[in-house]
């Protein structure tokens, strides 16, 4: 039974993978139906790379070889579930993203990439947060819960020159982090945005897809989360969970007390009637 590309897919979450891996790895999602029957020399042909360098992909995943992770990729085809009778498309979709949020769950038992990332960018004032196209909402929806608690957050959400500007500014102002939403299909200027960050001496934490987005190779500490592609448009619901999970981090690592701005919030609000329950 063929295997899809999300569950080959979570073969390479958390894995540190050079640019020629990444590409190998995305043969091998784009080709899920029959990678458990490719040949090490066929992959490196469709990746256009050398055949060593599949066999030192599989050992990068902790395979001692490629024949090691294929035997991994056929056990996955053979316990591979077929989809539920009697559901419609939009039901799949939906059960996929809980078992995406199921999964996630199971990954933060660990939470040391999360409280590294939380005590880096809890630690900046300001504090920039990048989101393009797809990830803008995101970016968004991040920074208006985050301004609650943390005094200067910057929503960088418009592309062309002015980007760069505002990154400038930012670190003038003497902002040490930038929080980068980076989704697919990967804006250029998001990856270009990345690049100068570092280069002014940002640290850059990002939150994307997965283990093989070109974003691992440009920032210095990324939190993957799975994106759902079963219908005509990307399911963003576990980049928004890693999301508020990476804002509860640093709520308990912030350096000012949360409980007292959350309180100060609320009081501006009531005074003001800005809700109406």
């Amino acid at each position: 039974m063929p295997v899809t590309g999300e569950r080959v897919l979570d073969l390479f979450q958390g894995a540190r993978l050079t640019p020629t891996q990444r590409r190998i790895a995305q043969i091998l999602v784009e080709h899920s139906g029959k990678a458990a029957y490719l040949s090490a020399a066929e992959v490196a042909g469709l990746a256009g790379v050398s055949q060593p360098s599949v066999t030192r992909f599989a050992m990068a995943l902790g395979y001692p070889g490629y024949p090691a992770l294929r035997r991994e990729l056929r056990a996955l085809a053979a316990g591979a579930p077929s989809e539920p009778a009697g559901r419609n498309g939009m039901q799949r979709a939906v059960l996929a993203e809980a078992e995406h949020l199921r999964r996630l769950a199971e990954d933060l038992g660990q939470l040391d990439d999360v409280r590294e990332a939380a005590t880096i960018l809890a630690a900046s004032r300001p504090l920039p947060v990048l989101g393009l196209r797809a990830a803008a909402p995101l970016a968004a929806y991040f920074g208006y819960f985050a301004a609650k608690v943390f005094p200067d957050v910057r929503l960088l959400d418009g592309g062309g020159t002015g980007l760069l500007d505002r990154l400038d500014q930012a670190r003038a102002a003497g902002a040490s982090a930038l929080l980068a939403m980076v989704l697919p299909r990967y804006p250029r200027e998001s990856v270009t945005a990345i690049r100068e960050a570092r280069s002014a001496g940002f640290t850059v934490v990002a939150i994307t897809d997965s283990a093989v987005s070109p974003i691992t190779e440009v920032a210095d500490l990324v939190l993957p989360a799975v994106v759902g592609t079963r219908l005509v448009f990307d399911l963003h619901t576990g980049p928004m969970t890693m999301a508020m999970v990476l804002l509860e981090a640093m709520c308990d690592t912030a350096p000012e007390p949360v409980h007292r701005r959350l309180e100060e919030f609320e009081a501006a609000a009531a005074q003001r009637h800005l809700f109406v329950a």
